[in-house]
């Protein structure tokens, strides 16, 4: 039996007129905390590259990812979160930082 699990919305690039621009967190690459993404029928695995906090209290994450799209490879997308196609994959050992490391 297939899951009917939507697959996630991305969420669109951070304008001016949405206000404060959003703290981004990211994590060293060898201690990046993962995703999985539901798409086409399965769960993919991605890494996050960043993590995005917003001035009204959203969070995005974006995801480096195979979403299984043929001669697409991996792709980054961000998603708003939380939503029924993201789950927790990976989780990191280490705090993010703000300061791009």
């Amino acid at each position: 039996m297939a899951e009917s699990i939507p697959e996630p919305v991305e969420r669109r690039p951070w304008r001016k007129s949405d206000g404060p621009e959003p703290t981004v967190w990211c994590w060293p690459n060898a201690h990046r905390p993962a995703l999985y993404v539901w798409s086409r029928g399965k769960w993919r695995y991605g890494s996050v590259m960043a993590r995005h906090d917003y001035a009204d209290g959203a969070v995005a994450y974006q995801v480096a990812v195979n979403l299984g799209i043929k001669d697409m490879g991996v792709t980054a997308r961000t998603y708003g979160w939380p939503q029924p196609g993201l789950r927790v994959a990976q989780r990191s050992p280490v705090k993010p930082t703000t300061s791009g490391t």
